[in-house]
């Protein structure tokens, strides 16, 4: 009986080992669908065919956007590559050890099966058993005959098992061989797409290196706009900022008095004076508080979702322009400064909050939209809107339309997206899952 347990518990244990594995190649290649996707719908991002320095200067961030999105896919191919590679290593050893276990299991079943063979007649096994010289030797030995007829039973299931512990082993084995070739072929394609890019990209820059001037023109041009945007953004935060501390004082406020209530109760109730019980009520300190309770429970949720919030643009997008300081590789004194990141996307596409939260202002700037959401402590910003389906006031959930983002005279849509904490910048691409 106890074998029996024992085996039946190693079987569990290798169809549990088969369906983990299976279950770990099917995610990778969901991942790796989902990526492709993205990468596919990324590249019917067309380019503009102007040859004015406006338009090159935007097919050039579209151009290592696409290269970006396409290392960074070629680096996950590589990685998942090592993980198939591991598993496949290990499912080797486990199908050596099976095989070895197998070939066991096969010779101590000859063994049974020639020693039931030579004494397989019912007169021998009576003979066996009656040649006792007494009844409890005889009952010994007709107990012997049952469990070695039991024992050889369960050494054809245990070699049936095991033979089929093998076959499972292999077919697993010879799936995770398949999907690491498939992802091998994945990779060298993609690296061939890059090559391509990367060609199409020096083209460029070296068209855009003859026009410097231009260039930099260009590029103060749009610093001068931007800064006049973040100006009106770091007014607005600031007033929201401060009507938290209102909100986060009148909250302390309250507290304070029904604690000073419930203490006068107390007082009335046990014959206290007022002045004394004025004198145990503790004042509150008001400059402790920055938000309400409820600003607190939002922020707090919405820094566990750091790294897996929605990209706020719907369709096929691009990152176009990066968080922070850098420098335009391949074009020479030509560095840009962005508050926040900018998401090219396709005509009509829409921009959608990034978490539930409420919408804090909505202004316009050089004829276009702009929304500010709260979410607790955390504020998003979605710059550059035709038109907007929100106001100030209104409760958004994660994923909510807020409006159309803007279609430029040279068929450029592109959100510009901010995220801070009070005033604080954060890079946004930290916390959107991609």
């Amino acid at each position: 009986m106890k074998r029996l347990l024992v085996l039946l518990m190693v079987c569990l244990l290798c169809v549990q080992g088969f369906t983990q594995s299976t279950r770990k190649i099917r995610e990778l290649e969901k991942q790796h669908a989902e990526l492709q996707k993205q990468i596919s719908a990324s590249e019917t991002l067309l380019q503009s065919t102007k040859k004015d320095v406006k338009s090159q200067l935007d097919n050039l961030a579209l151009l290592s956007g696409q290269i970006n999105e396409r290392k960074k896919y070629i680096e996950t191919i590589e990685q998942d590559v090592k993980i198939i590679q591991t598993e496949v290593s290990r499912l080797q050893v486990e199908l050596k050890a099976l095989q070895r276990e197998l070939a066991d299991k096969k010779k101590k079943y000859e063994q049974s099966v020639k020693y039931m063979y030579q004494n397989k007649s019912i007169q021998e096994k009576l003979m066996f058993i009656f040649s006792a010289d007494n009844l409890s030797q005889m009952y010994r030995r007709l107990r012997y005959v049952r469990e070695y007829a039991d024992y050889q039973r369960l050494q054809g299931l245990q070699v049936e098992r095991k033979q089929k512990q093998v076959s499972e082993k292999q077919q697993t084995l010879l799936a995770s061989r398949k999907a690491k070739e498939e992802m091998l072929k994945q990779g060298e394609a993609e690296r061939l797409k890059l090559e391509e890019q990367e060609k199409e990209r020096k083209t460029l820059l070296t068209s855009l290196q003859k026009k410097q001037r231009s260039i930099q023109s260009e590029i103060s041009k749009k610093r001068r706009s931007a800064d006049r945007l973040n100006a009106q953004i770091d007014r607005l935060i600031e007033i929201e900022i401060e009507n938290a501390r209102k909100r986060a004082e009148e909250e302390a406020r309250r507290k304070a008095e029904k604690k000073a209530g419930t203490v006068k109760e107390k007082a009335v109730a046990t014959g206290e004076s007022k002045e004394g019980a004025k004198s145990k009520t503790t004042p509150s300190k008001m400059g402790e508080y920055k938000v309400d309770s409820e600003d607190r429970r939002l922020s707090g949720v919405f820094t566990q979702n750091k790294g897996r919030l929605p990209i706020p643009i719907t369709g096929p997008y691009v990152i176009v322009g990066h968080f922070g300081q850098y420098q335009v590789k391949g074009l020479r004194n030509v560095r840009l400064d962005n508050k926040g990141i900018d998401i090219k996307g396709k005509d009509g596409a829409l921009a959608r909050a990034i978490f539930d939260g409420e919408v804090s202002a909505v202004f316009q700037y050089n004829g276009l939209s702009n929304v500010l959401v709260r979410h607790g402590s955390y504020i998003s910003v979605y710059c550059n809107l035709s038109s907007v389906l929100v106001k100030k006031g209104s409760v958004l959930k994660a994923r909510d339309i807020i409006g159309q983002v803007n279609t430029d005279k040279d068929g450029n849509t592109v959100l510009h997206f901010q995220l801070r904490k009070e005033t604080e910048k954060l890079n946004p691409e930290l916390w959107l899952h991609r």
